[in-house]
């Protein structure tokens, strides 16, 4: 069954449905999702639905266009909650330079103090990336190399980065723009980068592959990011789905 690694199910667009769509994953092959915590209230938010369904998992953290706000109280609160046994990981943090605020001073150094963070509560990082690929891989490398596991999540840079967080042992997260037109960059990583390293997400409610792309996305997407994948590997879907399960896992300390 498929491991939907990076939802935000909490958001506002599933308001009207949540309960019967997290509901019936499982009917429709999707085994678990972890949701992921963006802000201060996402996180919160994100707390409450592992807490609620047993084949949901969450990550809290403040994604970088959130950080003009953080405070220490907000640090202080991440690391108390980390040791809820539902919460797997810290994030999504990292840098996104595609707005001008907060400015990149700044989110460096939250960046920097939640991958501390991780690494004294003993949790993977889901990473956030966006126009900022240099800044990102010099600051992992600084403060992160060492006794720190986690997710490139929507990897969207070249073979050449990816390289670099291959072999720092990171895994990168693949969903929807795999199938976009544009994906050329994307397809050839896909085509370079050992399975094993390789975890399915959706960032639903965006994101969606084609044939839907523009709509609301959720883990029920994921069936084309795996056909995509096993087209583009020479493996069959199978395969896809039973490799990038048993990756969510490990990324999660779940096995």
């Amino acid at each position: 069954m498929i491991f939907d690694t990076h939802a935000h199910y909490d958001d506002e667009a599933f308001d009207e449905d949540r309960d019967s769509l997290l509901g019936s994953l499982s009917e429709h092959g999707i085994e678990a999702v972890t949701n992921i915590g963006a802000s201060m209230e996402t996180s919160k938010n994100t707390l409450k639905l592992a807490e609620k369904y047993p084949n949901v998992y969450g990550a809290i953290g403040i994604h970088p266009n959130d950080t003009g706000e953080m405070r220490e109280a907000d640090l202080n609160w991440l690391k108390e909650h980390s040791a809820n046994k539902k919460v797997v990981a810290i994030g999504e943090i990292g840098l996104d330079y595609y707005w001008e605020e907060p400015d990149h001073e700044t989110q460096k150094t939250w960046f920097i103090r939640q991958l501390d963070l991780a690494r004294e509560v003993k949790l993977p990082v889901v990473i956030h990336s966006r126009d900022a690929a240099k800044d990102t891989l010099d600051l992992m490398k600084a403060h992160a190399e060492k006794n720190l596991s986690g997710v490139i999540h929507c990897f969207s840079y070249g073979k050449e980065i990816a390289r670099e967080y291959l072999n720092m042992g990171y895994y990168l997260g693949i969903g929807g723009v795999l199938t976009f037109k544009n994906a050329r960059k994307l397809r050839e990583v896909v085509e370079y980068m050992p399975m094993e390293q390789m975890v399915l997400e959706t960032d639903c409610p965006y994101l969606a592959p084609v044939p839907n792309r523009g709509k609301r996305n959720s883990s029920l997407n994921l069936p084309y990011v795996v056909k995509e994948i096993s087209v583009i590997k020479g493996i069959s879907e199978e395969e896809v789905i039973e490799i990038t399960n048993r990756n969510g896992k490990k990324l999660y300390g779940l096995i």
